[in-house]
């Protein structure tokens, strides 16, 4: 008995020292609360839980209410979990003097409040922290501890790099007892305090959609083969030297896509969703399905799918022989036609009723047929040779009708001119009538995609009209084997042929620049198949390290290292340097007006041959009906 009592004796200035006596003066605790959240300058809602008696509750809501609300909770209640619009407001509050502090925190940590936005100060623990190695303090959590020593509050914080490392405590405050204010208070930066990870081990995974990827990732070579996942390579690396962070790499074909009957992701994202990864070090598209899975953060690297195309020739989507001249000059010259023919067929009438002319011209020899007859078929022929610059074996003789044929030949010479020249520059000429995915579709142009993972997706995946009809008419015509194929195939046609080619722009470049003349690259045109939305890294859902990830990820990117790797690695598209200096050649689809007219025309010449033979038919059969009816009837 003695014994004991001495021990007791000897204990009780520890006690003092290190502890709380269980009556403290509940007017300490509220002065420094309001203390904190004012250095702090937060609005604060307090979930507090102790296990005063009725009075020290009442006074300590008192103290309290004119600066932030706050809601007392008995030790045994259930740990109130707030809406997720109240998350970044609440603190809970709680007492380590009671008995039973330890189920509040089996609860918290059931329930994943741990960690950020919540925050936590616990009242009276003792200094020593080993009482809570049982718990996940997340990396990303706010959690003080407040302790007496002598006359001050020590506070500190207290977090875990992973869910089985030690706890690691950290100083970040002093209250003083006697003047009632904080001689320090250091406030939280997760970035700026734990950015190091003490070559924590951390799942990571890539994508790769080639073999070769693995072997130049970092050489620069063949880079356009996977140019996101080795600019990422590069740049990621740099994040996980900064924060100090060993990588665990796994590798798979595709970034994953989600499973509507099972709602898990394949691959890379699957991963995430699983817990498998922690981070994935290949950027995504932030897509609506998505995020409901994983976390996003913005370290955007510019990759875009888009059509690829060579601007088609002007005759390809339209007639370029009704160009050259606006609807007025058309107008005009049809007008002056018409004006010519009645003309000239007046002067011919009148030459052929003169008697004077008349017998002039019958004085010529019988076989001379110069003379331009008054017929329409005689002046439509010497109208048609004006026009297309031809001549006639035709004309008026008089000296009127040689000044009209004249005067008819000039106008009609420059106008000849004018559309010539214009002609052979619309020969030249691309057209910018391919704009939109409308326009690809309702063109003659064909396509063809990048035989990849994410290019099957989007395209086999497409619900929006347009895009839909897009894959189903051009890219896999029902009894063709669909479009797909390699990049360098790809931009083969694209050069050759009126074809588009449907890739990531960087990939579809790099082979533009190494297979491509100058001239060819000018005509280069883009229309986009996805619609563009930023790539950003994806870490798995709630992740305690997303805050060091996105601090980390905007230094690398305000320092110009991302961008210097892109600059290395992704391909622009080319310049080019001398649109108007290439020649080519006159196709079939070119000349098609022209074929179609000498088509028109030779059907209608058989056609007019037919009706003559059958008419000349009828007339001889008629006139033998007619001959053989005379003799029936001088017969009788």
């Amino acid at each position: 008995m003695g014994r004991r009592l001495l021990f007791l004796l000897l204990a009780m200035p520890f006690t003092v020292a290190f502890g709380f006596d269980k009556e403290a003066d509940i007017t300490d605790i509220a002065t420094f609360l309001r203390g904190f959240f004012g250095e702090q300058n937060v609005t604060v809602k307090l979930a507090v839980y102790v296990c005063w008696e009725k009075g020290a509750r009442v006074e300590f809501l008192k103290n309290v209410s004119t600066d932030f609300s706050a809601k007392i909770y008995q030790i045994d209640q259930p740990v109130y979990v707030p809406k997720q619009e109240d998350e970044s407001s609440l603190v809970y509050f709680l007492d380590a003097r009671c008995v039973d502090y330890h189920e509040v925190l089996h609860q918290a940590d059931a329930k994943n409040l741990f960690r950020s936005p919540f925050k936590w100060i616990i009242w009276a623990l003792e200094s020593d922290t080993a009482s809570l190695e049982r718990f996940y303090l997340r990396l990303d959590s706010q959690i003080y501890i407040v302790h007496q020593f002598f006359e001050k509050y020590m506070i500190k914080t207290v977090y875990k790099l992973a869910q089985n490392s030690e706890i690691i405590a950290v100083d970040v405050g002093e209250w003083n007892l006697t003047s009632k204010k904080f001689i320090k208070l250091e406030a939280i930066s997760i970035y700026r305090d734990r950015s190091n990870l003490k070559g924590l081990e951390l799942n990571m995974t890539y994508v790769a959609t080639a073999n070769e990827t693995l072997k130049h990732l970092d050489d620069y070579r063949f880079i356009h083969i996977d140019p996101l996942t080795k600019a990422n390579w590069i740049t990621v690396g740099h994040l996980l030297r900064m924060l100090n962070i060993r990588p665990l790499i796994k590798w798979k074909s595709t970034w994953g896509y989600l499973n509507p009957s099972t709602n898990m992701f394949s691959g890379m994202l699957g991963d995430l969703q699983t817990g498998t990864s922690e981070i994935a070090g290949t950027q995504c598209f932030y897509t609506e399905d998505r995020i409901d899975y994983v976390d996003f953060v913005p370290a955007s690297t510019p990759t875009y799918f888009k059509f690829i195309f060579r601007a088609p020739p002007l005759s390809y989507v339209t007639n370029i022989f009704t160009l050259p001249f606006d609807a007025y000059v058309w107008y005009c010259t049809a007008a002056l036609i018409v004006m010519i023919f009645f003309v000239m067929y007046v002067i011919a009438i009148w030459e052929w009723r003169d008697p004077i002319f008349r017998r002039k011209v019958e004085r010529m020899s019988v076989a001379n047929t110069s003379a331009l007859r008054p017929n329409v078929s005689d002046v439509a022929v010497l109208e048609i040779g004006a026009v297309t610059q031809q001549g006639t074996d035709t004309e008026p003789k008089s000296i009127s009708g040689r000044i009209a044929t004249l005067i008819t030949l000039l106008a009609l010479m420059f106008l000849y001119t004018s559309y010539s020249a214009n002609i052979v520059a619309l020969l030249q000429s691309t057209t910018e009538s391919i704009k939109t995915l409308e326009d690809i579709l309702n063109s003659r142009i064909t396509l063809g995609v990048h035989d990849v993972v994410y290019g099957h997706y989007y395209f086999e995946h497409a619900t929006e009209p347009t895009r839909k009809a897009i894959y189903e008419q051009k890219v896999a015509p029902k009894g063709q084997k669909p479009h797909f194929m390699t990049v360098e195939e790809g931009i083969a046609r694209v050069r050759k042929e009126f074809f588009g080619f449907s890739g990531e722009v960087s990939s579809s470049y790099k082979i533009v620049a190494d297979t491509f003349e100058e001239h060819e690259k000018c005509s280069l045109k883009e229309v986009i198949f996805i619609t563009p939305v930023d790539t950003h890294m994806p870490i798995r859902k709630n992740s305690a390290y997303k805050e060091l990830i996105k601090v980390g990820s905007l230094q690398i990117l305000q320092s110009g290292t991302q961008r210097r790797e892109e600059n290395r690695i992704y391909t622009k598209k080319p310049i080019c340097h001398s649109n108007g200096s290439n020649f080519g050649s006159v196709g079939l689809i070119d000349c098609y007006a022209a074929f179609l007219i000498f088509a028109i025309g030779v059907g209608v010449s058989l056609a007019v041959f037919l009706l003559e033979q059958g008419l000349k038919r009828y007339q001889n059969r008629m006139k033998y009906s007619y001959v053989t009816d005379f003799v029936k009837i001088n017969k009788k």
